[in-house]
């Protein structure tokens, strides 16, 4: 076992003394050590009740005759980080999540992990830590959160922001607006929507790193209780068999989670992680792979923000299983890829056939294509980002004047200042993963166009990116970004943007010729960056490979 290296003979007798310090017994000394990776905070509404969930893991691991070391991770709320500096700091997270995951499983050597996210950056950074580490390793989440009930409507969060925007332009009172602010967010757990940490949680369960239902059933139920205890004694059979996470975070068990991805209906994040969990894995997968499955695999699911369908739906109509069963009749997967418990088809075979309204069969699509497209063009040669799923149909297609900003809150406050008119293309630069640095996610500034009524009229592009609750023309991710060069940081105002979904084109209205001269003068505004943003700024990638570190 790999915890011998702290456990057994005599060289090893200070380090028994210290783990019988923490009370460990000569009869637990032989038996496994089992890490309990938890991003349990006081902080966040998603993790408020991890804690729980790891005693239930801890619980299983000792009914499978495992001894469970729990410690924690930090963890950003995007939620609460939005629309300030600290929201610059969660893309960031996501390294240090990875990062200091290592830390601790090389210098305590366990035989197996079970990790405990919930929320956006770190699902996606324990995934990478399992697939560096490569210990036997199984996933369970907190789970989503119940959707709220405000004015006579089942609500999420990205609607509060709406809200925001509603309330600047004189729709909503003072009072409604508190309505929002008190009952949105009825319950703990990830937000109600379809947003990225709700998308992250499906695409693991997709990819078999989880139990069939984690990604949907409630926060507040006790099958999600069930499901960590079952996840703690499921660690130990893979243990037994020695099944790890390299053995299942392929590449096409990513395009399975690709396929799902686009069925669903995600986040436009998951790309930004799928390509960094690929290339951690070495699976090479790339930006392109992304639109080559969108474009045959068809969405028959729409969830909030983009409906008025939450993940408690999905949950009783069979959830990922369900979705995954419809995909399979088509060959859009793979079924016979390996999971934490057995293969893909063994764990639909017996799910839900579709309902029609919550998942459509794929007779009878939402689109024929799937929820998220990569878009390319002279404004993105490495690729941008758009979750077409969350586009009204007049904005497909659109052509009108860019109104360049350099920061995210110099376009919310055009927009919250009735400086925005309707055909107006939104520019955001400057707020890539280098040039913010972070890359934040502009959900105040969408949700802002969506509350006053323009969600259907004005398009935003960006370097940064957009939280899972965006919905309307919002293109993010355009690499190269403003700070490495990219075309997006020669654009000036009142320059004829093109935006063409269904043809995947993004383009700037003016000559090579033109752009190059404009590239002689170009500029960098100057940064002035301390700690970790600095070393971050230095170190990562573009959006297109995922906004990973540079392997030098």
């Amino acid at each position: 076992m790999r915890s011998d290296l702290m456990k057994v003979g005599p060289t090893r007798t200070p380090h028994r003394s210290l783990l019988k310090a923490l009370g460990v017994t000569d009869s637990e000394m032989k038996k496994p050590f089992v890490a309990v990776v938890c991003a349990g905070s006081d902080f966040v509404p998603g993790h408020m009740h991890l804690d729980k969930l790891a005693e239930a893991v801890k619980a299983g691991i000792r009914n499978a005759g495992g001894v469970p070391f729990e410690f924690h991770t930090i963890g950003v709320c995007d939620g609460i980080a939005m629309n300030h500096v600290g929201m610059k700091y969660s893309l960031c997270s996501r390294e240090l999540i990875c990062d200091s995951i290592e830390v601790m499983l090389t210098a305590h050597p366990v035989d197996a992990v079970v990790f405990i996210p919930n929320c956006d950056k770190i699902v996606p950074g324990m995934l990478m830590a399992a697939i560096k580490m490569n210990l036997p390793s199984i996933f369970v989440s907190g789970g989503p959160m119940a959707p709220g009930f405000v004015l006579g409507k089942k609500i999420g969060l990205s609607e509060v922001f709406e809200a925001v925007g509603a309330h600047a332009n004189g729709k909503l009172s003072d009072e409604d607006l508190k309505e929002y602010e008190d009952y949105a967010c009825p319950t703990c757990g990830s937000c109600s929507g379809m947003y990225t940490a709700n998308s992250m949680n499906c695409l693991t369960e997709a990819i078999g790193m989880s139990l069939p239902k984690n990604a949907t059933c409630a926060a507040t139920s006790s099958e999600r209780i069930r499901i960590a205890k079952e996840t703690g004694e499921k660690v130990m059979e893979l243990l037994e068999k020695d099944i790890r996470p390299r053995d299942i975070m392929t590449e096409k068990a990513f395009k399975n989670a690709l396929a799902l991805d686009m069925a669903v209906g995600c986040s436009s994040n998951t790309v930004l992680h799928l390509l960094a969990l690929a290339n951690t894995a070495k699976a090479g997968i790339r930006i392109e792979d992304v639109d080559t499955v969108g474009k045959r695999t068809p969405q028959i699911c729409k969830l909030n923000p983009a409906s008025e369908i939450f993940i408690e739906d999905l949950n009783r109509f069979g959830g990922i299983q369900a979705v995954l069963k419809e995909l399979n009749r088509k060959g859009l997967i793979d079924p016979t890829l390996p999971t934490v418990t057995g293969t893909v088809e063994d764990r639909f075979k017996h799910a839900q056939n579709p309902d029609g309204t919550i998942i459509h069969t794929l007779e009878n699509p939402i689109r024929q294509d799937g929820g998220i497209a990569i878009l390319f063009g002279n404004l993105c040669t490495e690729g941008a980002v758009v979750k077409q799923g969350a586009v009204a149909p007049e904005m497909m297609v659109h052509e009108g004047p860019a109104r360049v900003f350099n920061s995210e809150e110099e376009a919310n406050d055009a927009i919250l200042g009735g400086k925005i008119h309707p055909g107006d293309v939104i520019v955001i630069r400057f707020e890539g993963p280098k040039g913010g640095p972070g890359m934040r996610e502009m959900l105040a500034p969408t949700a802002s166009l969506a509350g006053m009524g323009l969600d259907k009229s004005v398009a935003l592009i960006t370097d940064g990116r957009f939280s899972g609750a965006t919905r309307g023309a919002a293109i993010g991710h355009i690499s190269p970004e403003a700070a490495a060069g990219g075309t997006i940081g020669l654009v000036q105002e009142g320059d004829l943007i093109e935006v063409n979904i269904p043809a995947r084109q993004l383009n700037v209205k003016v000559s090579d010729e033109e752009l190059e001269k404009r590239r002689a003068s170009f500029q960098m505004p100057e940064q002035h960056l301390t700690g970790y943003l600095k070393r971050y700024a230095k170190q990562v990638t573009s959006g297109s490979t995922g906004a990973v570190f540079a392997e030098d």
